[in-house]
């Protein structure tokens, strides 16, 4: 939802300059990470939601089920985010946190799908040509889809690169209609 991301922009953009200026962007990113599943969760977003709990109960509640050696800038950060009644957004926040990081460290993350699960190898090898075609640390998210039939199909930011079966065939359809 782009109202949400509208939101989180500024606190995700506030959290990461704090944990770039303590040189610790690789730990704060895991941490919001098991925060933004926290936050994520069926039953805390009820709680989130509930009138009847006070801001405290609701931080308290929170910070019980995050990691024991949370940062006291990421409990401030809690704080802050339930008292503008942002807590809801931990995991837009969360994402534009790792955009920003994956921007500062030049890493680009690449979405592969494939009809069949790749080996070390060939996914290896996949990685080495999107470095070099991005010139740019490639971090891939790979996803098993038998519906592609055969192929990958990788989406890098806007661009996507379909070598796909399902997406040729797409492709001849679309041209033997015109």
């Amino acid at each position: 939802m782009a109202e949400n991301a509208t939101l989180a922009r500024p606190y995700a953009q506030a959290v990461f300059d704090l944990a770039d200026k303590g040189g610790v962007l690789a730990r704060w990113s895991e941490a919001l990470a098991s925060m933004a599943r926290v936050a994520s969760h069926p039953e805390m977003r009820a709680w989130i939601a509930n009138p009847k709990l006070s801001p405290r109960q609701v931080y308290d509640l929170f910070i019980s089920l995050c990691p024991e050696d949370l940062p006291a800038e990421l409990r401030n950060f809690v704080r802050l985010l339930i008292a503008n009644d942002r807590l809801s957004l931990f995991a837009e926040i969360r994402e534009q946190f790792i955009e920003l990081k994956n921007r500062r460290e030049g890493v680009v993350e690449a979405e592969i799908r494939t009809a069949f699960r790749l080996d070390n190898a060939q996914l290896s090898a996949l990685v080495a040509d999107l470095e070099r075609r991005f010139k740019r640390r490639v971090q891939p998210r790979v996803a098993v889809e038998k519906e592609l039939i055969g192929g990958v199909r990788i989406a890098v930011g806007d661009e996507v690169i379909d070598g796909s079966v399902r997406g040729k065939l797409e492709e001849m359809a679309a041209a033997l209609k015109t």
